[in-house]
């Protein structure tokens, strides 16, 4: 069996993971996908090693936009997409993406590792913490500061190759937001952080490679085929996980998928 088919079915085992996840977290898979597609990279030797993780990010934001769309479908036939909301977030989310695609090819790969891998520590420990009922209710923002929060998080999110639920759902949950709703709102964001952010990182990383090897800028078209060809169908059955499952368990499988990705990203 050639490499290339082996590397394309690690990937789908990878696929099947992320998109189940995806959709019962609204996270769109990148937080696992960067780690462990940049050790896949690596052990098929793919493309140099300090251009690894930016590939894997590439790659971990254009299989988002499959994903993602996928577990939105779900969420929104659920009832947890809050229309009202959402167009507000998504507005911010794509500003933040489309230049975050750009700036984060100009970073050295460690920079970007270690933004990473702080972002999802952090966001654990405040998920973790907060995995309580909220004590009282906090209004949401003004729309002008809404989508200031939330370019930075599109940015954020874009830069370390997530669909953006990592930051979005603990915003949202934040100002009171419905967790399960958070989750249905970050899916969709999803799409717009991973559209503009792969644009970007396209477009920033049509110099370096080429697609008669196989990439589209930073993007590595295989790993994203075996990727897609299987987390499309799992991100369903985990948007109706969220539908069934108690919110304060969802937080805490939220929370220890967050430290474990972080400690693998650190140890890279």
């Amino acid at each position: 069996m050639s490499e290339l088919i082996m590397l394309i079915l690690y990937c789908a085992l990878l696929g099947s993971g992320v998109g189940f996840l995806a959709g019962l977290l609204g996270i769109g898979g990148g937080l696992v996908i960067v780690p462990v597609l940049s050790i896949i990279l690596l052990h098929f030797e793919i493309l140099p090693a300090e251009q690894v993780v930016i590939a894997a990010i590439a790659t971990s934001l254009a299989s988002i936009l499959f994903t993602s769309t996928s577990s939105a479908i779900a969420h929104h036939k659920n009832g947890n997409v809050p229309w009202e909301l959402a167009p507000w977030v998504m507005t911010g989310v794509a500003l933040g993406a489309l230049i975050s695609g750009f700036l984060a090819a100009l970073l050295p790969e460690n920079i970007v590792r270690i933004v990473f891998a702080v972002t999802v520590v952090v966001i654990a420990i405040k998920m973790f913490f907060s995995s309580k009922s909220t004590p009282y209710e906090r209004g949401m923002p003004n729309k002008g500061l809404l989508t200031i929060l939330t370019t930075i998080t599109g940015g954020i999110s874009a830069m370390i190759g997530i669909g953006g639920g990592a930051l979005l759902v603990p915003l949202l949950t934040f100002f009171s937001v419905n967790m399960k709703k958070a989750i249905g709102c970050a899916s969709a964001c999803g799409i717009v952080i991973a559209l503009f952010g792969s644009i970007g990182y396209i477009s920033s990383g049509s110099g370096h490679f080429s697609l008669e090897d196989g990439f589209a800028g930073f993007v590595y078209l295989p790993a994203l085929f075996g990727i897609i060809c299987t987390s499309w169908f799992t991100a369903p059955l985990g948007a109706k996980g969220t539908h069934y499952l108690p919110v304060s368990l969802i937080k805490k499988i939220f929370a220890a998928l967050l430290l474990a990705t972080a400690v693998k990203m650190i140890m890279y």
